[in-house]
């Protein structure tokens, strides 16, 4: 319950925040172009959880902390395909496991997170990537003869919704899978599991 509470506060924050930084009134720029550049570093907060899916689905998940992400390149290839690749990493002091027992808590690092923004609106920027994280709980997941010790590779949709030049709320859903890769005895694993991420994002540098 403790974490859910922090979930949600920081779900509330990521909104504040957006909503202080909204302009008055909107004006036609290419919010879009001016953020997501060469070079620059993304800094953003974030919130989310979601469940299992299959056999999995009487067990939710529920994360929250932080994500730096660098654009390597400028913008390549034409039309609605325009966009950069971003090199991201998420780092999740609070993870949570709620199977149907009891909660299991840890944190979580995302080392990997290999993004396409596509920068051909103005005012939002779609995306998808691959991801690949560690995440360390302080009891075996799922119960039983297992590990603290999980991988989550995941495939993301999501996009940036600009509310002024270099600030935006971000939205994505995530499909993808929790095992330990047999560091346990046993490695029952979530085999499915889809999350949905709320966050807010500063952009800096680039050229």
């Amino acid at each position: 319950m403790k974490f859910l509470t922090a979930f949600l506060g920081c779900l509330i924050l990521a909104a504040a925040v957006a909503a202080q930084d909204a302009p008055a009134a909107p004006v036609a720029q290419d919010w879009a172009s001016q953020s997501l550049t060469k070079h620059a570093w993304e800094l953003g907060v974030l919130g989310g959880g979601g469940t299992g899916l299959g056999k999995s689905d009487n067990t939710q998940f529920a994360y929250a902390g932080g994500r730096v992400g660098w654009i390597l390149t400028g913008n390549h290839l034409h039309g609605i395909l325009r966009g950069n690749f971003e090199w991201a990493v998420d780092i999740l002091p609070l993870y949570a496991v709620l199977p149907p027992a009891s909660a299991v808590y840890g944190g979580s690092f995302k080392p990997v997170i290999w993004q396409w923004n596509f920068t051909s609106w103005q005012k939002m920027a779609p995306y998808i990537a691959i991801a690949g994280g560690i995440v360390f709980t302080k009891s075996n997941i799922p119960p039983g003869d297992t590990s603290q010790v999980n991988f989550t590779p995941q495939f993301v949709v999501g996009t940036h919704l600009f509310v002024k030049p270099r600030r935006a709320l971000f939205l994505e859903g995530s499909f993808g899978h929790l095992s330990s890769a047999s560091l346990g005895n046993h490695n029952p694993g979530y085999n499915g599991t889809f999350l949905f991420t709320l966050g807010y994002s500063w952009f800096k540098g680039g050229r």
